[in-house]
């Protein structure tokens, strides 16, 4: 008897929607959207995966393993939930995470407010302890200090306490002492983190920071984890959970309880991993992802294959232009992300004016709830949806596979009185009006990793998912000549496919300060061999073989005298040595990359060392592509389509994905699915390649 088919279970929580995916073992794919249930995630989770259990007779047996993005994290920092925290570092440093650094994100705003630390001033506290840079100990650790700073924490009522000294990453011998002490006089479940166990780097605010961001968020995901966890068994599920990290990796759900820093960006970041697994299979090696969901948009780019990735990073400051010029408005999180670009711009952004009387579209959201006013949930300011019903975009009567009824008569009567009237606009160019002003912040978004970066977007191709990236997307492209456009299988709910090509990975750093060439080269091979040896330690507490763990190196290098670093990747040769001859041809041609300029003269400095150890991702079956495109028989439908002042309206097909063939075919056109909406323009064509995916070129350039 044939064994029934197991699924995996792809979860990604968005602002507005929670998205599922099953990808089972046999090549099945199911899919679907659900409201967020902001009150309680996990509410929503567990009612979509009922959903699609009961609606194919799966039962709770059959699911494997449950991987999951969530925006938890980042969500506690930005709306303060976080927990009741304290800081104990060194003798002098109690007010480094005020001092921060001398970045102002907004430069000539002079009532800007830097957020308020995490910790407050009264829950910090100094002992008396001192470590040289050398690691040294300067002043011997009086455990004394340690039970009467542990008697005032206790009194103040903390959840969590950070412990970050001085010179830690050199020599953690301090910190480690601190934390048991804590550890045994605390009450139990209270949260105990030290930065030489997170980020041995230097950079006394940075590590501070990161080590702060981790025992505020640590309670508070340990909880949801918990409750997640058991909803999941009330349905029967035990399957393995699993974490979607900053970084593009998973980690078991235990470990991201410990480290909670770690999965900040866990939410964006399962897109980007899904679409570089598409580059390399389908030969689209260089790509510029847009998610548009229903709150924000991001961008982020993969080069040759591989996720562009930043250990710079901020969170708590609202639009991130991931630029070190835009620094200076968040909390300092030191820890490896994917480089992701995040606008407020999404299908519920609200449109507004500014002071200047200027139309502006979001930050502001109307989310989940009440949402659009065309939800007719309650929605009193327009957004761009109701815009996008306006132009035909996208139809009332199909949104989530037309679960969704969208009230498009009032969507109008909201739009006309708040916005067209005012503007004195027709209700088409009024709407239009609003689509591109959104476009244009969105091109801020593809800029900050692209241009900004010293790449040209117009050598990628603009890969569009989430909800409304495939409607937006042409207007973004032709507005920075980007030549073509490819839209994925299930592109509105392709983060939550994403996490389920998402492999197994960690990564472990440590700061090692030295000139290359010099006599410390084999103290590098010698900080390599220790973190490589507790990487598949690690690795092993997640249930990995060790022999099914790839290592790769890397290093941040900077020419010496520089501030900053860039990351390459380090190259062993005989014995496990490093070759520093690549090491610093690499850094130099990275260097000339971003900047647009080297030297071959200048000394070039190690700062930090990092390994990454990934268990590759095991392929049980590959998606049925005849049932992933298969959709119930319909008539070709056609509707009024409104493409701006100088084309017009259209009376336009509305196609399904699997009414385009290899041949190219001209716009207009709308693409109908499940999960979005892809808007072919007039001078647009569109082409479907063997893999599923839309592939949208320029007429101009269609040969």
């Amino acid at each position: 008897m044939t064994e029934p088919e197991t699924f995996r279970i792809g979860i990604d929580v968005g602002g507005t929607f929670t998205d599922l995916v099953f990808v089972g073992d046999r090549g099945a794919l199911l899919t679907r959207k659900v409201p967020t249930t902001p009150d309680n995630y996990g509410r929503g989770i567990v009612s979509g995966i009922s959903q699609l259990m009961d609606l194919h007779g799966i039962g709770a047996g059959r699911i494997s393993a449950v991987i999951h993005a969530t925006t938890v994290a980042t969500n506690t920092i930005l709306e303060g939930r976080g927990a009741k925290a304290g800081l104990i570092t060194t003798q002098g440093f109690r007010d480094v995470l005020e001092f921060r650094r001398l970045r102002i994100p907004e430069m000539y705003t002079l009532t800007f407010k830097r957020p308020e630390p995490l910790v407050p001033r009264n829950l910090r506290f100094e002992l008396g302890e001192r470590m040289g840079a050398d690691g040294a100990a300067v002043r011997p650790l009086d455990l004394a200090e340690v039970d009467a700073i542990a008697e005032r924490l206790i009194s103040e009522g903390v959840e969590s306490v950070a412990v970050c000294l001085i010179n830690s990453y050199a020599n953690k011998a301090h910190e480690v002492a601190v934390a048991e002490r804590l550890a045994e006089v605390m009450p139990g479940g209270t949260f105990v983190t030290y930065s030489a166990d997170l980020l041995p780097e230097i950079r006394e605010y940075e590590r501070t920071s990161t080590t702060v961001i981790n025992a505020y968020l640590g309670p508070v995901l340990e909880r949801y984890f918990t409750s997640l966890v058991n909803e999941l068994k009330a349905i029967g599920i035990d399957a393995p959970v699993q974490v979607m990290k900053s970084d593009g990796g998973v980690m078991s759900v235990t470990q991201a309880a410990l480290k909670p820093a770690y999965i900040v960006e866990s939410g964006p970041s399962a897109g980007v991993i899904g679409a570089a697994d598409l580059a390399r299979s389908s030969g689209l090696p260089d790509l510029i992802t847009l998610d548009m969901g229903g709150t924000t948009a991001k961008a982020a780019m993969v080069e040759g294959g591989m996720v562009a990735k930043t250990s710079d990073y901020e969170v708590g400051a609202g639009i991130n232009l991931s630029s070190r010029l835009q620094m200076g408005g968040g909390h300092a999180l030191k820890l490896p992300v994917i480089d992701i670009s995040e606008i407020g711009a999404g299908g519920g952004s609200i449109i507004g004016f500014d002071g200047a009387g200027v139309l502006t579209v979001g930050p502001r959201s109307a989310g989940a709830a009440p949402g659009p006013v065309a939800y007719d949930a309650g929605g009193e300011d327009p957004t761009l949806t109701d815009a996008m019903i306006m132009l035909g975009y996208i139809n009332p009567e199909y949104l989530v596979g037309g679960e969704l009824k969208l009230n498009k008569p009032k969507a109008e009567a909201i739009l006309r009185e708040k916005v067209a009237d005012r503007v004195g606009k027709s209700l088409n160019e009024t709407a239009h009006g609003v689509f591109q002003v959104a476009a244009g912040t969105m091109v801020r978004a593809v800029k900050a990793v692209s241009t900004y970066r010293g790449r040209d977007p117009r050598d990628f191709t603009l890969f569009a998912m989430g909800g409304n990236g495939p409607v937006l997307a042409t207007e973004i492209a032709t507005t920075l000549e980007m030549k073509r456009v490819v839209i994925p299988l299930n592109p509105g709910v392709f983060s939550a496919y994403g996490l389920l090509r998402t492999p197994i990975q960690h990564e472990l750093t440590q700061s090692f300060i030295g000139l290359l060439g010099d006599a410390g080269g084999e103290g590098i091979d010698a900080v390599f061999a220790d973190l490589e040896a507790r990487l598949l330690a690690l690795m092993a507490e997640e249930g990995c073989d060790p022999a099914t763990v790839e290592i790769e190196r890397f290093a941040d290098l900077r020419y010496y005298g520089q501030a900053h670093e860039l990351t390459v990747p380090v190259e062993s040769g005989a014995g496990g040595r490093s070759d520093q001859a690549q090491m610093r041809e690499a850094f130099s041609a990275e260097h000339e990359a971003t900047y647009g300029h080297r030297t071959d003269e200048a000394p070039v400095q190690s700062v930090n060392l990092r390994v990454i150890g990934t268990v590759a991702l095991k392929d049980e079956a590959e998606v049925d592509l005849r049932a992933a495109l298969a959709q119930p028989e319909a008539e070709t439908r056609r509707r009024e389509v409104y493409f701006g002042a100088e084309a017009g309206s259209f009376d336009t097909p509305i196609l399904r994905r699997s009414d385009l063939g290899a041949a190219p075919r001209s716009g207009p056109m709308i693409v109908e699915e499940y999960d979005t909406t892809c808007v072919v323009p007039p001078d647009w064509a569109a082409t479907l390649d063997p893999n599923g995916n839309i592939i949208l070129t320029r007429e101009e350039d269609v040969q």
